[in-house]
């Protein structure tokens, strides 16, 4: 007699197939979560309904900072050209959110334009108003760095008298909007100027929830010398530790990105290495793109199960006839017990609930005897996702990372620039010393090698490991080190050294002893001349 509804139900429970891990994030979202927020008001408390061209977009670096610390010219540096709207300069310059995009032709589509169109995910910014529209705009650009990234400037955060001034729209609001959608967050600090404003104080407040977004980057370092800049890098973590209230020590990258002289080169090195990690972390972006996206659905997943578990709660704390304005005051007044009562009855984590204050202060302004009571289908729905749906997703995700792996994920600009040519990181450097080059480069120094060889008493022109281990351990080098040394130097692979491969040995440890790395495979320009048929 139900057949019918057997048929359909074992219908239903077959796993649907998504195309990529964008499309399943899109469909789950609209299918299980959406309804879930939609009727228990989510969009009015926490964040705006998410659009596809949140699914679809290319990552987001947000730059944040005070006035006149580089944030403009880190972009700059980056593309390794101007952008359309570009204003540089010691005063606060850049009064506008501006979104660097990538595009065929190069121009600039005010904010207004922006938030309708419907390829582009900035259409829940219109909630912020006229005010900050009229300081919002896209800069497109053709450059192969915006080919897979998207830059977002932001004004200069102000200090002294000047952060006094209201600046018309909710500044915390949009940084805060921008915090949970981008994929990386870089904090910008001149090294001149340390001191945290009350409005940056507020910015990083806005952007709390977001750690693991959040990148430092200690800029202008070139202008200070060595003994300063430890000085400079101790009270920054100082100030650091008091604004984000965490017990780790956040991860800050020194150096000097704009395209000028150095005015203190002794650092040199220290910038490069640090450069490398930095655009290494850039780069990772495109690769990682899917997993940060379904990472914070989980996480929005998570707030909105406790937001229905909320508003449902006051629902049902609320009279039917008399009283209800006064019963509102003191359930908003009791916030904190109902939180408790919560998270005691549904083993749910006090990190999963929003800040308290703030769901006070919004439930002012509503009704509550227009919620609703809870819906388990709903609650429901969001489990089966939480649990089934994204194991599924998150086996997609290797696959996905592979086939990008194939190609660079950020080309173009600061990012070809130096490892195209001899100024590279590392290039001449160490194992690369010496490629390109005519002569062998461990010839240069043979007579002391060759010196020390003979007095190891060689049987046929070798000797045998051994024996070369007595002389090499002086180097007092880690027994895994000498051991990959000896791999690469042992070229015939025979078990002993001769002349030439001994020389090899002696040339890279000293390579290790100089502070460089020891390559996985050795180098044509290493291997000894008379070993190269081999």
């Amino acid at each position: 007699m139900f057949s019918w509804m057997g048929k359909d139900d074992s219908r239903r429970k077959e796993p649907e197939v998504y195309k990529d891990v964008a499309d399943g994030l899109k469909k789950l979202y609209k299918q299980r979560l959406y309804p879930l927020e939609e009727h228990y008001r989510f969009h009015d408390f926490h964040s705006p309904a998410l659009d596809e061209a949140d699914f679809d977009a290319k990552p987001m670096i947000l730059l944040v900072g005070q006035y006149s610390t580089g944030k403009t010219t880190f972009i700059k540096y980056l593309l390794e050209s101007d952008f359309p709207g570009i204003r540089i300069g010691p005063e606060p310059t850049t009064d506008r959110f501006i979104a660097v995009m990538g595009s065929g032709q190069d121009g600039i589509i005010p904010g207004n334009a922006l938030v309708v169109d419907p390829k582009k995910q900035f259409r829940p910014l219109s909630k912020f108003g006229n005010a900050f529209l009229n300081r919002f705009q896209c800069s497109q650009l053709n450059n192969p760095v915006l080919n897979s990234i998207t830059i977002v400037d932001t004004p200069g955060i102000l200090s002294g008298e000047k952060q006094r001034i209201d600046r018309g729209y909710n500044f915390s609001g949009v940084l805060e909007w921008f915090a949970e959608r981008v994929d990386r967050i870089i904090l910008l600090f001149d090294a001149h100027k340390l001191d945290i404003s009350d409005e940056f104080r507020r910015a990083i407040e806005a952007l709390k929830g977001y750690d693991d977004k959040i990148r430092i980057v200690l800029n202008k370092a070139d202008m200070i010398n060595h003994q300063q800049l430890m000085r400079v890098y101790g009270a920054l973590m100082w100030s650091l530790g008091k604004v984000l209230h965490t017990p780790e020590v956040s991860r800050v990258y020194i150096g000097s990105f704009w395209d000028q002289p150095l005015h203190f080169d002794m650092n040199r090195r220290l910038f490069e290495l640090e450069e490398q990690d930095l655009f290494q972390d850039i780069q990772s972006l495109p690769r990682n793109a899917a997993l940060r996206k379904l990472n914070d659905l989980i996480k929005r997943a998570r707030l909105a199960k406790v937001h229905a578990y909320i508003i449902s709660s006051l629902k049902k704390e609320m009279p039917s006839m008399f009283g209800k304005d006064s019963k509102k005051k003191e359930l908003i007044n009791n916030l904190e017990d109902i939180y408790e009562k919560i998270e005691r009855e549904h083993n749910i984590s006090r990190g999963d609930f929003p800040d308290l204050k703030r769901m006070q202060e919004k439930l002012v302004h509503h009704d509550f005897t227009k919620f609703h009571q809870i819906k388990p289908k709903l609650l429901e729905n969001v489990d089966h996702m939480l649990t089934n749906d994204i194991a599924r997703l998150m086996q997609m995700i290797p696959h996905e990372e592979s086939m990008k792996q194939e190609t660079p994920s950020v080309q173009g600009g600061a990012f070809d620039g130096m490892n195209d040519s001899p100024f590279g990181l590392g290039k001449g450097e160490g194992a690369d010393a010496g490629r390109g080059e005519e002569d062998w480069i461990v010839g240069r120094d043979r007579y002391e090698y060759d010196e020390k060889f003979q007095k190891l008493n060689p049987v046929n022109g070798k000797v045998s490991g051994a024996v070369a281990k007595q002389e090499m351990v002086k180097s007092k080098l880690p027994n895994s080190v000498l051991g990959k040394i000896w791999k690469l130097a042992d070229v015939d692979h025979d078990g002993q050294l001769d002349a030439d491969e001994y020389a090899l040995a002696q040339h890279l440890i000293k390579v290790k002893l100089d502070g460089h790395e020891i390559p996985n495979e050795l180098p044509d320009h290493l291997i000894p001349p008379s070993k190269k048929g081999i």
